[in-house]
């Protein structure tokens, strides 16, 4: 069976990195971008990364520019903004399509693990999240207008 910890992504800083580096954490993936409605939403996965990562979770971030070109920046640009703006600490992943044919394996496999409403599994804008539980499995997908602080109570229980 599939977990989140079978995949690897390109870290910001242009790196190899395999989530089976945070095998045994809870993880929020999100698909972020700096220019758009709903960035500030940076402060709070910033607040539950640094409320929650000595217990077992972290934040990935993973930009994405296919909504609005929200996100034009290069990744030197993308984590510049991130710290400057919202002293982002989380692990933060190198620009990837989370829709289409050049999706990133990961956003492929969340999508088919929880699919969204109406029967609708793409992306449908940045910041949309998935919680993933402590054995790599998908426990829940949140819509861009959920709040980071909304979801601390799912995070909480997670964490058990």
């Amino acid at each position: 069976m599939t977990t989140a910890y079978d995949f690897s992504a390109t870290d910001i800083d242009g790196q190899p990195r395999s989530l089976g580096d945070f095998r045994g954490k809870a993880m929020l993936v999100v698909n972020v971008a700096s220019q758009c409605g709903f960035t500030p939403q940076y402060t709070g996965l910033e607040k539950l990364w640094r409320e929650y990562r000595d217990r077992g979770f972290t934040v990935l971030g993973f930009p994405c520019d296919q909504f609005g070109h929200q996100e034009p920046g290069d990744e030197a640009e993308i984590k510049n903004f991130c710290s400057l703006n919202y002293d982002v600490t989380f692990p933060l992943f190198a620009k990837i399509d989370v829709n289409g044919d050049a999706a990133h394996p990961l956003w492929k496999w969340l999508k088919d693990e929880k699919g969204g409403l109406l029967g609708f599994d793409g992306i449908k804008w940045n910041f949309t999240k998935f919680l993933i539980g402590r054995d790599g499995k998908v426990l829940k997908r949140y819509a861009p207008t959920e709040k980071p602080e909304a979801i601390a109570k799912d995070i909480e229980a997670a964490l058990v």
